[in-house]
């Protein structure tokens, strides 16, 4: 007979890769599941509309509001780290942009030292989470996952404009499939949208599953730390999200415990529970578990700049005097319809490019966005304009995440250390050239727009590198803080098992080994698809052999 506060499996967090997990390990009427979430149920509107992915970002109820320590190479700034506190996590509040990442990138996983972490043998698990609208005969896609995946049903006019402007400077080509076996060139991109609502893991695994007598989840409930007897996991320390004194509840997982918390959480409960570097928890006066001094290292993220564009013409996104009549009726077919603009991302093109010849993979991505960027009236479009965004997307720089206390209360102290290598400003400098070659190619001119930031003044590559410094912000994908690998750095082995400590698993983006060029959501529920066989002991899929990037 299992206690009430007992089951097979405990998960902490009920993000992007929590959510999965508990979906799949609950498909087993004898298994008992519990998934714990610190964030709220996701209920508030903010999360549903695929248009107020900004509003939901910037809503202090769902978002952990984590911000940097100074930045050196970026004067001294503090730079936001936006992380969901709801559940579904980030992928509840994220710009639902879906893009698995080059194949290549996969097989460098494997080939140092990540055995079963080959492109051939991930795709099966890209493919099992996903429904793809878009490509339903593809073989590189999936017909029947949990995910809706799918091109924007109409897309800003301005997104024509500037395909158009990639094939007129002829430097890569159009790519029909973004998500495909070779991702590279311009072209239209996807996201997690289900009729016109977010399709998170929340929604698409999770709410499927809520009605099993076997799954039990408790939001607003923060883990203090996992208890850990004789160098094996045993379950986890809980008390209420908003508690400031007193006891909380113990669960204990007969099998494992599984840590979901992110590429920022995860490594602050390793350290809270006595598993990290020797002189950091000495620091902090916390009994150390396991001297491994990897963990909240290797802490990295993509970096962006951006040229913005005003325009009197009313094409893009925004509101204005001018526009009331379209906004009544855009609000009007989404109440009807969950059709229209407010039914996409606003990010509904982009490509990937090399900036060098010598360079192995695409290491930039422009990001278009048909709607005018301005902070004062964040997160709503007032006005109108677009703008290009440059994304470094194999960033040298690494960092760390250190304790703040050993009060789990108290934030994390995040240093991400972005530019400290100097070849990743390379990349930001080319993109913000190219996005300007762009912007003043024929498909453009007849929009009348002026350049706002960073503006006509700025010209030599010494004020472009300033500007870079002091415009620069992550583009909110974390990773790489609990590595996986075989070496003594490493934090989890290629099954994600904490090295040195039993019946612990680490299961999110931290487990990156390196980088992805690209969004992280879907990488992040493919390692949690993966991680649901390992953890019952299935076999591994059966690796897919289909033609390779070239």
């Amino acid at each position: 007979m299992i206690a009430a506060s007992e089951y097979d499996y405990v998960i902490v967090g009920a993000g992007t890769a929590g959510c999965v997990l508990a979906a799949r390990l609950s498909e087993d009427p004898a298994v008992r599941v519990c998934l714990i979430e610190a964030g709220p149920r996701d209920t508030h509107p903010f999360i549903q509309v695929p248009a107020l992915v900004g509003a939901a970002i910037g809503n202090k109820q769902l978002n952990w509001g984590f911000i940097t320590e100074p930045q050196s190479e970026l004067q001294g700034r503090r730079i936001p780290v936006p992380r969901g506190r709801v559940v579904g996590g980030s992928g509840s509040i994220n710009g639902m942009a879906y893009f698995r990442g080059h194949p290549t990138e996969y097989d460098d996983w494997a080939a140092a030292g990540n055995a079963g972490w080959s492109w051939r043998e991930v795709l099966p698990y890209f493919m099992r989470s996903e429904t793809n609208e878009s490509y339903p005969n593809s073989p590189h896609h999936g017909h029947s996952g949990p995910i809706n995946v799918r091109h924007i049903r109409k897309p800003n006019e301005l997104n024509y404009s500037f395909l158009k402007a990639f094939e007129s400077l002829g430097e890569c080509a159009h790519c029909a499939d973004l998500t495909g076996p070779k991702p590279e060139g311009y072209g239209l991109r996807q996201g997690t949208i289900r009729r016109g609502r977010r399709d998170s893991t929340a929604r698409a695994f999770l709410r499927p599953a809520l009605a099993r007598p076997n799954l039990v989840v408790l939001s607003n409930t923060r883990v203090t730390r996992i208890l850990i007897e004789n160098g094996r996991a045993t379950g986890v320390a809980t008390v209420p999200y908003d508690a400031t004194g007193g006891s909380g509840q113990t669960l204990h997982a007969r099998r494992e415990t599984l840590l979901c918390a992110g590429a920022i959480q995860s490594p602050q409960i390793l350290m809270l529970s006595g598993v990290g570097d020797a002189a950091e928890l000495q620091r902090h006066g916390i009994t150390m578990q396991l001297d491994l001094p990897g963990v909240g290292g290797n802490y990295h993220d993509h970096m962006a700049v951006s040229v913005l564009m005003e325009t009197a013409n009313t094409l893009s996104y925004g509101l204005s005097f001018r526009t009331a009549h379209r906004a009544l009726w855009n609000l009007m077919q989404y109440a009807a319809m969950r059709d229209g603009p407010l039914a996409s991302n606003l990010f509904e093109s982009t490509a990937f490019v090399r900036t060098t010849a010598d360079a192995r993979l695409p290491d930039l991505q422009v990001v278009f966005q048909p709607a005018r960027r301005n902070r004062n009236t964040f997160p709503l479009p007032l006005g109108h304009g677009y703008a290009i965004s440059s994304v470094g997307l194999h960033p040298k720089s690494r960092g760390r995440i250190r304790l703040a206390s050993s009060d789990p209360h108290a934030a994390p102290l995040l240093d991400p250390n972005l530019l400290a290598d100097p070849a990743d400003i390379l990349p930001l400098v080319h993109g913000l050239k190219l996005a300007r070659r762009l912007l003043a190619s024929d498909a453009f001119k007849r929009f009348g727009a002026r350049e706002v930031a960073p503006g006509p003044a700025v010209t030599t590559d010494a004020e472009l590198v300033a500007y870079v410094r002091r415009a620069a912000h992550t583009v909110h994908h974390p990773m790489g803080t609990c590595r996986m690998g075989n070496d003594a750095a490493a934090v989890v082995d290629a099954e994600l098992k904490v090295r040195g400590i039993a019946a612990l698993r680490v299961v999110d983006a931290s487990i990156f080994p390196r980088v992805t060029g690209g969004n992280t959501n879907a990488p992040v529920v493919m390692v949690a698809e993966k991680a649901a066989d390992m953890i019952l002991g299935k076999p591994a899929a059966a690796p897919i052999d289909l033609p390779a990037a070239s």
